[in-house]
């Protein structure tokens, strides 16, 4: 079974910086994408980065600049730096593996908390 293993949340005043690292495994197809979702209380999830195995990126908008989405295809391995995070930044991230043969396969991760304190 595929399993993605998140680790880098928890607590960071505003202004600071966290690491967020995300390992894919046990995947029978290619892995071709993987990236971040977020989720707080009462607001739908939202994409935050995604990269491709060619290492082309997307942001939202509202983290472009601050974020930097980066991969190690080796060892299906995706990271997200966050840097000056903000309140509105705490949620839930959840890390995202999609998978390609004759259709897509999307895998999640369970999620790690990112609390930005004011």
């Amino acid at each position: 079974q595929v399993q993605l293993v998140e680790s880098g949340g928890g607590l960071v005043q505003a202004g600071g910086s966290l690491r967020l690292s995300c390992a894919a495994s046990g995947s029978r197809f290619r892995i071709d994408t993987m990236g971040w979702y977020r989720q707080a209380p009462g607001i739908q999830r939202e994409l935050v980065a995604v990269i491709t195995n060619g290492g082309s990126t997307n942001y939202a908008d509202s983290v472009r600049g601050r974020f930097t989405i980066s991969r190690d295809n080796a060892r299906n391995t995706v990271y997200l730096q966050m840097n000056s995070l903000k309140p509105e930044d705490t949620a839930v991230y959840y890390c995202n593996a999609r998978a390609f043969y004759l259709r897509a396969y999307d895998y999640w991760g369970q999620g790690t908390q990112v609390t930005v304190s004011s």
